[in-house]
């Protein structure tokens, strides 16, 4: 089942002569349950190609749909909501509430909707990521790797129709980014979750089961590792 689909998708800044094309003519399609790593250099395109994912950010041209929603449809109040409840979203900067337990943190898309959490699956995912023993602990009590990890379980308790990771191990260590990408493989494998991981680390680019590369706002090669 096909979950994302960009077909044409171009972005360009400015007007008239200070226009730059960030993104030149972008096709994608991502499957229910890959794990894909998008891969450039710095300036490439991939990080504007987040933004338009994550409904943050629209094409200049071309459509993008997720889960069978056109993004180019919703206004910025529905893009939100679609947001939180369809596209987890987990950055190299962990944005957790600190006045919040890591447990509150974890659930606050629910609690913004006013939604009970399933209870077990809830309990799926912080033990799938080690943070069963952690869950009364404010941010400022944990490590950067758990607080990545509390990063990754709020973005998965709406079981998001994707997940998008935009350099998820940028602040890490070696030996935090490898249980980093560990977990997010985990994810992937045990809660069926579509993962896109946005990384400029070929090394870690190399974990997704599929790799596609960008060079200057297109994509140059596209290449299954299964």
């Amino acid at each position: 089942m096909e979950i994302l689909k960009c077909s044409g998708v171009e972005k360009i800044f400015g007007k008239g002569d200070n226009q730059v094309a960030a993104l030149k003519g972008i096709n994608l399609s991502v499957n229910q349950g890959e794990f894909v790593a998008i891969v450039g250099a710095s300036g490439s395109g991939k990080s504007t190609l987040l933004h338009i994912l994550g409904s943050v950010d629209r094409p200049t041209k071309g459509t993008v749909t997720i889960d069978g929603v056109n993004l180019g449809t919703l206004n910025s109040t529905a893009a939100a909501i679609f947001r939180r409840r369809k596209v987890g979203l987990v950055y190299q900067f962990y944005n957790l509430i600190p006045t919040l337990t890591v447990r509150k943190n974890i659930l606050m898309p629910l609690l913004l909707d006013k939604r009970k959490p399933d209870t077990a699956y809830f309990q799926r995912i912080v033990d799938t990521l080690g943070l069963s023993d952690r869950l009364e602990a404010m941010p400022d009590q944990l490590s950067g790797g758990q607080q990545q990890r509390t990063a990754i379980a709020r973005s998965l308790i709406y079981r998001p129709a994707l997940l998008l990771a935009d350099e998820p191990t940028g602040n890490l260590d070696r030996k935090n980014s490898r249980e980093i990408i560990d977990l997010l493989k985990l994810s992937n494998r045990n809660l069926k979750q579509t993962i896109l991981l946005i990384t400029h680390d070929e090394k870690i680019a190399l974990e997704a089961d599929r790799v596609v590369t960008i060079e200057d706002g297109r994509i140059v090669a596209d290449e299954s590792r299964r």
